[in-house]
């Protein structure tokens, strides 16, 4: 476990924990060799969070199919979450289908950054991790607790750190799956001027190929 929060930066590993959560004792390294979204709340029972977990649950099989399991950590207590997940089934008729970390002592918050150092509570708290297969952040979100997060823009970012992985490409502004790709520029001095007949050398779209 990280003990400087401020260290922890894109590209980093994400430092590891071990905790009780409402699916049995768990640590980060059990999801390694698969991608993983880890995501902070600030309190079970407050309305945000509500809405963001009926609408995570109900989206699970997408990031399943993307191979992305989800991870959500609180300071409440187990049994919080416990009572929380019941209210949700028993209020809204959706069951939470991942598992939610006690973190009681803010150490996960603190080692992540979601919270600051020294702060006597997690009222910040509503970061998004996305961990590699290998264990490393590779992109993060900071909201504040007034403000909830897109499930629809947490999908678009997993589905866009893949596309890149799978080949020599980035992603374009709002990009989604089967939209078309960036072609990084030549850095090779006579390909770039090979290329001078071309304005857009620079920025250039590449159509995704058609899957099926």
């Amino acid at each position: 476990m990280a003990n400087d929060p401020r260290s922890l930066h894109i590209g980093d590993p994400a430092p590891n924990f071990q905790a009780r959560t409402t699916m049995g004792p768990m640590s980060l390294a059990d999801f390694r060799g698969r991608w993983l979204v880890l995501f902070s709340h600030p309190a079970d029972f407050t309305p945000v969070c509500t809405s963001e977990f009926i609408a995570l649950a109900k989206a699970s099989s997408r990031f399943e199919a993307l191979q992305c399991a989800l991870l959500a950590v609180s300071v409440d207590s187990l049994y919080s979450h416990l009572a929380w997940v019941r209210a949700i089934r028993d209020g809204f008729g959706v069951t939470i289908n991942f598992p939610i970390v006690e973190d009681t002592s803010l150490i996960i918050g603190r080692a992540y950054g979601m919270v600051a150092e020294h702060a006597a509570d997690a009222a910040a708290m509503r970061s998004t991790y996305f961990i590699d297969p290998a264990g490393f952040v590779r992109a993060m979100t900071c909201y504040p607790a007034t403000v909830g997060r897109s499930v629809d823009e947490m999908l678009r970012v997993l589905a866009a750190l893949q596309a890149v992985d799978g080949e020599d490409v980035v992603t374009p502004e709002g990009w989604k799956p089967g939209d078309a790709v960036l072609i990084p520029p030549d850095q090779d001095q006579a390909a770039l001027l090979a290329e001078a007949d071309d304005p857009t050398w620079f920025c250039r779209l590449r159509p995704q190929p058609a899957k099926g």
